[in-house]
């Protein structure tokens, strides 16, 4: 896939945010994003109906690139307004690859329902969010697919007679909304919840005493040997006693996208190193461990850290900063702030065994110094705390509509880097 020219994104002047949450089964297999996005008026303004406004330029970006920019080729949960499910911009989503997530404030009418059975036929599945039952949701349930419910707001004591109304609608499933962490992840499918949205998967569970297996730590030497820019034969050593670690390196490099429109492939370490640079080569290499076979969860993480990165490599590149190897900084220090979700040992233990400068590991420690705030913005965008990321956009000097196309263009490379990793 050749990487699309993004544009700035706005609507009359307004710019928007854009964020996205992984709705995951409960095999932790991401199946979609929800897609969350507010205007830059909105967080300081009561604008009405801010969902139409900002929802119409979402619906004309994701229809002029393609939902595979944004997404890959998972599926993707959009919030609707009743004004919003009225509106005829809907039908430029394709629609086997949309659930229209109808907003907890839209009232349920004969009007929304005979609206919803219509995009039904056209192909669109139907989620309700922040659910509690009312009489008069009778009427729509058997038009829905998903019913979205979030504990942390409705205790489970309220939720009782819900589910109990739910259950009668077999062909229905329950998400559960904002799940932090593996315990309530775990708790949540025993309530018979089959869709979990949320990091959680990100989250380090640090088992004590644990060692990586024999590949990860081949890898983290290799790491530290290409930071301490170790010669050509000393870094061939490691990759020759693990040739399937050669193999996924080399697949991984001579990626459809990756290789930056490179005719000539790449079919050897030394060849690598060669054409590619130390500094460009540590990259991969970084990127081989989230995707290492030992990692259960590897490719959740892999999505998720390779989209981090290339967005702080980008916000580097745009403030031209006068410090030597910034970027190639702001992508390592991305890459390398879930390597304790991988390995699950403590993060400062890796960062010592691998010899990262003090000050990239205090970026990615306690967020100090430029590359700290950058992470800090990547880790807000995951979280989708729009109010703080116009409040470091605003202090780095960065547009928030080239801030969202800064983030389309990570998206995409994430989403290639994974299809292709597969």
């Amino acid at each position: 896939m050749s990487s699309a020219v993004i544009e700035p994104l706005g609507s009359g002047g307004a710019d928007v945010f854009l964020g996205r949450q992984p709705i995951l089964t409960a095999n932790r297999k991401i199946i979609a994003y929800e897609l969350l996005f507010r205007s830059e008026a909105s967080l300081s303004a009561d604008v009405v109906d801010d969902v139409l406004a900002t929802s119409t330029v979402i619906v004309n970006m994701l229809s002029e690139f393609g939902l595979e920019l944004v997404l890959g080729n998972e599926d993707a949960f959009l919030n609707v307004s009743a004004s919003l499910l009225m509106s005829e911009t809907l039908e430029l989503l394709p629609p086997d690859r949309v659930i229209l997530e109808i907003l907890e404030d839209v009232p349920i009418n004969a009007q929304i329902v005979e609206r919803c059975a219509a995009l039904k036929e056209m192909g669109f599945r139907i989620a309700l969010d922040d659910f509690l039952y009312r009489p008069e949701y009778d009427h729509i349930l058997p038009l829905v697919d998903i019913v979205k419910v979030d504990l942390t707001i409705t205790p489970l004591k309220h939720m009782a007679p819900s589910l109990t109304v739910l259950r009668k609608h077999n062909h229905i499933q329950l998400l559960a909304e904002k799940v932090q962490n593996e315990e309530e992840f775990e708790a949540f499918k025993k309530l018979g919840f089959e869709l979990f949205q949320g990091y959680f998967f990100a989250q380090p569970v640090i088992l004590q005493g644990k060692k990586p297996q024999p590949n990860q730590m081949t890898l983290m030497r290799i790491m530290g040997m290409l930071i301490s820019d170790a010669n050509l034969q000393a870094l061939e050593e490691p990759f020759k006693q693990s040739p399937d670690l050669s193999v996924s390196l080399l697949r991984l490099v001579n990626s459809v996208g990756i290789s930056g429109g490179r005719q000539q492939e790449i079919g050897s370490i030394r060849q690598a190193i060669a054409v590619l640079g130390q500094r460009q080569l540590l990259r991969w290499v970084q990127l081989l461990l989230y995707v290492s076979p030992e990692a259960g969860n590897a490719s959740n993480l892999m999505q998720q850290v390779a989209s981090r990165a290339r967005l702080m490599e980008l916000i580097a590149l745009k403030l031209q900063s006068p410090e030597p190897r910034f970027s190639d900084q702001a992508f390592m220090v991305g890459m390398l702030s879930l390597v304790d979700a991988v390995l699950q040992v403590p993060i400062e233990k890796i960062l010592n065994e691998i010899g990262l400068m003090e000050h990239l590991k205090q970026a990615i420690l306690a967020h100090e110094g430029p590359l700290g705030q950058l992470l800090q913005l990547a880790q807000e965008i995951e979280r989708t705390d729009f109010e703080a990321v116009r409040a470091d956009l605003h202090a780095l000097g960065i547009s928030v509509g080239d801030f969202t196309a800064i983030q389309l263009q990570a998206m995409q490379w994430a989403a290639e880097l994974n299809k292709q990793a597969a």
